[in-house]
C-alpha cells in the first residue's frame, strides 16, 4: 500500500503550479478562516431518507455478501457515504412515493413491531455506525386513525399514541433509541397536535426526543412558532424540504435549528452527484442550515416507478446481486468522513470570488475540514426548485488560517472532478497533503470540482469486490410462500402499490394452503396522495411483453369482494390510481371481468365464473401478442380478447377493494 501511495503521490500536486503559457491569470481571492472571535452554528450531520415510500424495497432481498457491501457504503464510517443521520418512514399502510409501508398498528388493537424492513435497517446502520441519528416521520397514517376522515388531527390524543407507540416500540423489540421524530410528511400541521405529542412523549420517559417541523416550507411553521410561544418550546428543529438552499427571516428569528430535512431527489449520475455537493455546502452558506438529508438513501425499487435511481446509489437487482455505487455516496464522503455532529461551523461568508462555495468545520480540539465546491449551473441542476442563472470560472484561492488554526502545518487532501466532456471522473482520490507556510495555502480551482482540506488523517475510498452484472428480473419466476418463520413479512419482490400483502399462517387450511400472501389493509388509510379504491402488488420486469401469469385466489369478503390477477401494468407509485395493463378480476358473486385499467373502468369482457368467496380457485392469464385469454381451475373461461395498450408492463395481483384476501401459488413466465 505505501509502495502505491508513493506511486500515487509522485503524480499528484496541489497548490499553484506553473503558469500556462500564454493564460489569462486566474481570478484570485484571499479568505481568512478565524474561531478567535467564537464558531458559527452548530453542525447537526448529513443524512438520507429510507421510506416515503418504499424505497429500500428490493434491498433486504440481497444476498450476502452483497447486501452487507451495500450497507457498509452507506453507513460504515471512513468507508464510503459514512451517512451521520438515517430518517426512516413510519409506515402507514399508504401510497408515499414508489409504494406502500406497513403500519405496526393496521387497525386499532393490532401491535406488531417486525413489519417491513426499517426495524432491520435501522439496525444495520446502528451495527456499522452506534452513533448514527436515528428520525422517525410519518406519510400517512391506519384508517382508523381518522375513525373515517381522511385527516389525522382530529384526535390528536390518538395520533400521538400512535407515533410514541413507535418509538417505544423500537426501544422495546430492537433497542433502538429515536432521536428525532417529525409531525406529517409535507402536509399541514397542528400546534395542538405537535404540543400534544410533546406531551405524549415526556409522559413516557421519552424526554430526549426532539420534534422537527414541519418537514414541508419555512412557511407557515416559523410564523405560528414566533406568536406561541408554547409551540417555540417543542419544536426543536425547524426542517424545510428542497429549500434551494435560502431560509426565511422568521426561521431565523426563531433562534431555532434549521435543517433541509428532505433535499436532492435527483438522479443519480454526474449532474445529481454535482445537485449534491452544492447545495451540501450552500445550504449552509445562505441558508444557515446545520443538516441536509437526501431522498433517497438507496434507490431499491423498480426504475419504472416514479423518480428511478433517485437515491445516493443504486441496489434494485437482488435476483443478480448487481448494485451501482454512483458518485452522489463520493461527494457525501468529501463531508462526512471528515465532521461529526456536534462539530461546528467557522463565520466566513463561504461564496467564492469565482463563484462556487466553501465551509469550514472545527470540532474546537484544534482539527479543522474545509469543504468547496465549484459546480456550474448546468451541471448542478437539482430535480427541485428552479436553479437561477450563476456562473463559475476556474480560480485561485488563498486561505489564511488564525486563531486556533495558526499552528496548522499541513492538510490532507482529497478530491472529486466531475468530467462532464469525456463522462472520466476522478471521484474521492487522495492527493499529496498541501504544506501551509505561514498560516497560508493557496489552491487552484477548476470548474465541476470538490476539494476537501482537513487535518484528520482517518478518511478512506474503500472498494468492495466488483458485484455480479446486471440480469433482467427472472423469465420464470415462482413463489409458494411455504416460509415458517420469515425474516420480514412481505415476500421477495412484490412492490404494494396501494394495501399491503403479508405472509400469513392459515391456520384452519387443512394443507394446501397453509401459507399464504394476504393483503391485509381492510380500511382506506389516511393518505398522502391518491391511492387506488384497489390494492395491487406488482412485479417482475417492466419490459415484459407476452406473458402467463397463474395464481391460486381465495376471497374472504362475501357477497361483492373480490381480486385480480394481471399483466402488462404499467404504473405505479403516485400516480398509482392510472394503472392501465390487463386484469383478469373474480368476485364472489360468481362473475367476472376483464378490463383494461385498474380503476375497472374500460371493461374488456364480462360473464359468469361461478367463484364463490372462502374457497380456493386458481386464475391464468395468458396474454400474447394483442390477444389475451383466461383459464379457472385450468379450464378456458375466456379467450380472443383485444389488447392494444399498454404493450409491456409488469404482473400484478390485488383486491377490488381494501378487504383480506389471500394469494398462493404464484407464477409467471
Amino acid at each position: 500500500a505505501a509502495l502505491l501511495w508513493g506511486t500515487v503521490l509522485l503524480a499528484c500536486s496541489c497548490g499553484p503550479g506553473p503558469p500556462r503559457a500564454g493564460a489569462a491569470p486566474l481570478l484570485a481571492a484571499t479568505y481568512v478562516l478565524d474561531d478567535a472571535n467564537g464558531l458559527g452554528r452548530e453542525f447537526d450531520g448529513i443524512g438520507a431518507v429510507s421510506g416515503g415510500g418504499a424505497t429500500s424495497r428490493l434491498l433486504v432481498n440481497y444476498q450476502e455478501p452483497y447486501r452487507s457491501q451495500i450497507l457498509d457504503y452507506l453507513f460504515k464510517p471512513n468507508f464510503g457515504a459514512s451517512l451521520h443521520i438515517l430518517k426512516v418512514e413510519i409506515g402507514g399502510d399508504a401510497q408515499s412515493t414508489d409504494g406502500t409501508e406497513p403500519s405496526h398498528m393496521h387497525y386499532e388493537n393490532d401491535e406488531n413491531y417486525f413489519r417491513g424492513y426499517e426495524w432491520w435497517l435501522m439496525k444495520e446502520a446502528k451495527k456499522r455506525n452506534p452513533n448514527i441519528k436515528l428520525i422517525g416521520l410519518p406519510w400517512a397514517f391506519p384508517g382508523w386513525i381518522g375513525k373515517g376522515e381522511n385527516w389525522p388531527y382530529d384526535y390528536p390524543d390518538i395520533t400521538a399514541y400512535y407515533i410514541v407507540s413507535w418509538i417505544l416500540g423500537a426501544k422495546q423489540y430492537h433497542d433502538l433509541d429515536i432521536d428525532y421524530v417529525g409531525i406529517w410528511n409535507e402536509r399541514a400541521f397542528s400546534s395542538k397536535y405537535i404540543k400534544l405529542l410533546r406531551y405524549t412523549l415526556d409522559k413516557n420517559g421519552l424526554e430526549q426526543v426532539r420534534i422537527i417541523a414541519s418537514d414541508r416550507l419555512w412557511e407557515p411553521i416559523s410564523f405560528v412558532m414566533m406568536i406561541d410561544s408554547e409551540l417555540h418550546g417543542v419544536v426543536d428543529v425547524i426542517g424545510a424540504h428542497y429549500p434551494g438552499t435560502k431560509t426565511v427571516p422568521n426561521a431565523l428569528l426563531t433562534g431555532k435549528k434549521l435543517w433541509s430535512s428532505e433535499d436532492y431527489s435527483t438522479f443519480n449520475d454526474d449532474v445529481g452527484a454535482g445537485c449534491w455537493a452544492r447545495i451540501l455546502n450552500q445550504n449552509y452558506v445562505n441558508g444557515n442550515m446545520t443538516s441536509t438529508i437526501a431522498w433517497n438513501l438507496v434507490a431499491s425499487y423498480y426504475e419504472e416507478l416514479p423518480f428511478g435511481r433517485c437515491g445516493l446509489m443504486t441496489a434494485q437487482q437482488p435476483w443478480s446481486g448487481h448494485y451501482k455505487v454512483e458518485s452522489p455516496i463520493w461527494i457525501t464522503a468529501h463531508t462526512t468522513q471528515f465532521t461529526q455532529p456536534g462539530w461546528s461551523y467557522l463565520q466566513v461568508d463561504g461564496h467564492l470570488e469565482g463563484g462556487g462555495s466553501f465551509v469550514a468545520l472545527t470540532d474546537g480540539l484544534g482539527n479543522l475540514t474545509i469543504i468547496i465546491e465549484t459546480m456550474s449551473h448546468n451541471h448542478s441542476k437539482c430535480i427541485r426548485p428552479p436553479l437561477p442563472n450563476f456562473s463559475v470560472v476556474p480560480q485561485r484561492a488563498t486561505f489564511y488560517l488564525r486563531g486556533s488554526f495558526c499552528m496548522v502545518e499541513t492538510l490532507q487532501v482529497w478530491h472529486s472532478r466531475l468530467d462532464f466532456e469525456s463522462g472520466n471522473s476522478s471521484l474521492f482520490k487522495q492527493l499529496h497533503p498541501i504544506n501551509v507556510w505561514k498560516g497560508r495555502f493557496s489552491l487552484d480551482l477548476n470548474v465541476d470540482e470538490v476539494y476537501t482540506l482537513t487535518t484528520l488523517k482517518t478518511g478512506q475510498k474503500c472498494a468492495c469486490p466488483e458485484p455480479p452484472p446486471p440480469q433482467p428480473f427472472p423469465s420464470n419466476y415462482k413463489d409458494d410462500f411455504n416460509i415458517g418463520n420469515p425474516p420480514f413479512s412481505e415476500a421477495p419482490n412484490f412492490a404494494d402499490q396501494t394495501g399491503v400483502f403479508e405472509y400469513f399462517i392459515n391456520a384452519s387450511d387443512p394443507g394446501d394452503h397453509v401459507f399464504t400472501l394476504r393483503q391485509v389493509v381492510v380500511q382506506r388509510p389516511i393518505t398522502w396522495v391518491s391511492d387506488a379504491d384497489q390494492t395491487i402488488s406488482v412485479i417482475g420486469n417492466f419490459k415484459w411483453v407476452n406473458m402467463t401469469v397463474t395464481c391460486d385466489i381465495y376471497i374472504e369478503k362475501p357477497r361483492d369482494g373480490g381480486v385480480f390477477i394481471a399483466g402488462r401494468v404499467d404504473n405505479g407509485g403516485i400516480y398509482v390510481r392510472n394503472t392501465k395493463g390487463v386484469f383478469f378480476w373474480v368476485f364472489a358473486d360468481g362473475t367476472y371481468r376483464v378490463t383494461g385499467d385498474l380503476a375497472g373502468k374500460k371493461i374488456l369482457m364480462k360473464g359468469l365464473a361461478g367463484v364463490r368467496d372462502n374457497a380456493w380457485h386458481t386464475l391464468t392469464l395468458n396474454i400474447q401478442g394483442n390477444s389475451a385469454s383466461g383459464l379457472l381451475n385450468g379450464y378456458l373461461l375466456w379467450e380472443n380478447v383485444t389488447v392494444s395498450s399498454p404493450g409491456n408492463g409488469w404482473a400484478a395481483l390485488g383486491t377490488r377493494s381494501f378487504e383480506f384476501a389471500q394469494f398462493d401459488n404464484f407464477h409467471v413466465e
